[in-house]
């Protein structure tokens, strides 16, 4: 039995080469905190990351801070996407964050949190306040659309600082 040819490019059909094997789009490190063990939010962040043209590495759930450490290290991620539904993403996102920011390689790489982050639903000010304190460069509560963290992405795609493009 035989292989079918691959799918030629048409005006329909875009071509099977994904933008970030052509050379384009960022290194996203994507996982949940430690605590979180869901892992739907992950699939869809990587279907949209991907669908942008991004390279994602989703490091699945319950990710303890030091794998995050070590896979930034590994990876050197353009960003780190930290998403949580179980309402703990607040207090075990700080923890993540001190952790990542107090590496000196990694204090430049930008980090953002989003989903339902508090166990009472929607974050206080102060709450959001007290994660870009931590560290995070973006914070998006559960319920904010698509298209505002697509947006932030956008932004991002001039080089960081101190960093290769």
């Amino acid at each position: 039995m035989t292989a079918p040819a691959p799918a030629r490019p048409s005006p329909d059909r875009p071509s099977p080469v994904r933008p970030e094997t052509a050379g384009g789009g960022r290194t996203v490190l994507l996982g949940t905190v430690s605590s979180d063990a869901h892992t739907w939010n992950l699939v869809y962040l990587q279907l949209l990351l991907e669908e942008a043209g991004h390279r994602v590495i989703n490091l699945g759930a319950c990710v303890p801070e030091e794998l995050f450490v070590a896979e930034c290290h590994r990876h050197n991620p353009d960003l780190v996407v930290v998403s949580s539904v179980n309402g703990h993403g607040c207090t075990d996102g700080k923890r993540l964050a001190a952790v990542l920011r107090a590496d000196p390689a990694l204090t430049a790489v930008p980090i953002v949190i989003g989903g339902k982050l508090g166990v009472d639903g929607r974050l206080t000010e102060a709450q959001v306040a007290e994660l870009f304190a931590a560290g995070y460069t973006a914070v998006f509560d559960d319920g904010a659309d698509r298209d505002r963290f697509l947006e932030y992405l956008c932004r991002l795609e001039l080089p960081v600082a101190g960093r290769a493009p």
